[in-house]
């Protein structure tokens, strides 16, 4: 039974491109479908834009070894096409001496996760690196690294597009079903208002991908897995950066930390912060200015109220709620149910930006 596209992935994240980029490169015809009308509008352009070590998650999880490998994948990518990136490093600190085994727990953790470079430091070394910190203690990422997300991400549409793909926006896909035969057909709303049948179906859709499995008549319940909202602020720091790496007290439920990132323009940022919300919603909430001053004043003292903009929001598509652990990635084939060509990329939070390589090469591999 002929289709439309070998495969058609829908969302035009950064995760959900590097899928496409690696189904294109392999050969098969691709057409990614983007409900907005740009990529990356959603998870993907409201982050710390950060290039994480794999330091927090739980040795053999997803999270860590999707990590690990899309770190190096990253790096290598963005050197040879001379995206900008920079290999700034990462300290986390201890605020207090309680917090010194926190710091002693990560570094365990992120040996297991065959991150090897970590150096626990004490206070005054804090301080010769960071002077405005205030800290007992820190641990220090020389791996740890930001990037300009956009500019990946249009590298990747012309990878795609390069390939032989293509990229459609403005494109919600409004219902569609699993073909009796095999395969799947999906009716696009937004501009274009067609049908399209293609071989192998890839979700990829960041906030909306438990809508978007229900639309889709014939994927199995158990694959659609329902999505918690953590909304993050970030505040702008007003003033020069005081810091030369990345900040990042110890963890704490649901997030990393009121943290401290700087772009690559030399702009420091504090957030996100953890807001559970029931609907998508990017409003910004200025009351919460008090509790990041309060929460950033711990470790730098010299900051003030006034010192704080409000800059963005962005929301992480969750797994797990409030009080509970902290849920793994899900990358799943629907082949074991019946479903054979399609595959689910739900629950991509941090560090999805880092792992999208690694994450497409993975996913993909189920296509043998």
């Amino acid at each position: 039974m002929s289709t439309d596209f070998d495969v058609a992935v829908i969302g035009a994240g950064v995760v959900g491109l590097a899928l496409a980029r690696a189904a294109a490169l392999s050969g098969l015809s691709v057409v990614v479908l983007e409900r907005n009308r740009s990529i990356g509008q959603e998870t993907s352009a409201r982050n710390s834009e950060v290039i994480h070590a794999g330091i927090y998650y739980p040795a053999r999880s997803l999270k860590a070894r999707m990590c690990v490998r899309g770190k190096d994948l990253m790096y290598d990518y963005l050197s040879v096409r001379q995206i900008p990136y920079r290999r700034c490093g990462k300290v986390i600190i201890a605020v207090e001496d309680a917090e010194v085994a926190r710091l002693e727990d990560l570094q365990a953790r992120a040996a297991a996760n065959g991150v090897t470079d970590l150096e626990l430091i004490d206070g005054p070394a804090v301080h010769a690196l960071e002077p405005a910190v205030r800290a007992v203690a820190g641990l220090l990422s020389p791996s740890t690294g930001i990037i300009d997300s956009h500019a990946f991400m249009l590298s990747l549409v012309g990878d795609i597009e390069s390939a032989g793909g293509a990229l459609v926006v403005d494109a919600e896909v409004e219902r569609g079903s699993v073909r009796p035969g095999g395969g799947f057909e999906l009716f696009v709303g937004g501009d274009h208002q067609t049908a399209i049948t293609v071989d192998r179906l890839i979700i990829a859709a960041g906030l909306s991908g438990e809508t978007v499995g229900r639309r889709i008549d014939g994927i199995p319940a158990p694959m659609i897995r329902p999505l918690k909202f953590a909304k993050g602020h970030y505040f702008r720091l007003q003033k020069p950066s005081p810091f030369g790496r990345l900040v990042y007290p110890v963890p704490v439920a649901g997030g990393l930390g009121t943290h401290a990132t700087i772009d690559l323009g030399g702009q420091a940022r504090f957030g996100p912060d953890v807001q559970w919300i029931d609907d998508v919603d990017y409003a910004f909430d200025e009351s919460r200015r008090g509790l990041f001053y309060d929460s950033i004043r711990r470790w730098y003292p010299d900051i003030t109220p006034e010192d704080l903009a409000p800059d963005y929001t962005g929301i992480r598509p969750k797994l797990a709620g409030p009080g509970q652990p902290d849920a793994d990635f899900v990358i799943e084939s629907g082949d074991s149910l019946g479903v054979p060509g399609l595959i689910m990329a739900q629950g991509i939070e941090s560090p999805g930006l880092t792992s999208s390589l690694a994450i497409a090469e993975y996913a993909t591999s189920f296509f043998g």
